[in-house]
């Protein structure tokens, strides 16, 4: 399986540039980037609840 190589990265972007504008999208990058940290940040929530749960089942077993 391909990943999006240079040539096509460039062509996303200008397409972007097309359709949105110079101006709008650095507000949707940063947009973007907020989403992306409150994915990661509820998932690092999730992980550690889950870590925590195994830790109990495992001092429970003993």
């Amino acid at each position: 399986m391909g990943g999006i190589g240079g040539p096509s990265l460039i062509l996303i972007i200008i397409v972007a540039l097309f359709l949105f504008g110079p101006n709008k999208l650095p507000e949707m990058g940063k947009v973007a980037g907020k989403t992306l940290r409150e994915f990661k940040s509820a998932t690092k929530g999730l992980t550690d609840h889950h870590s925590e749960e195994k830790k109990e089942n495992k001092d429970y077993d003993r």
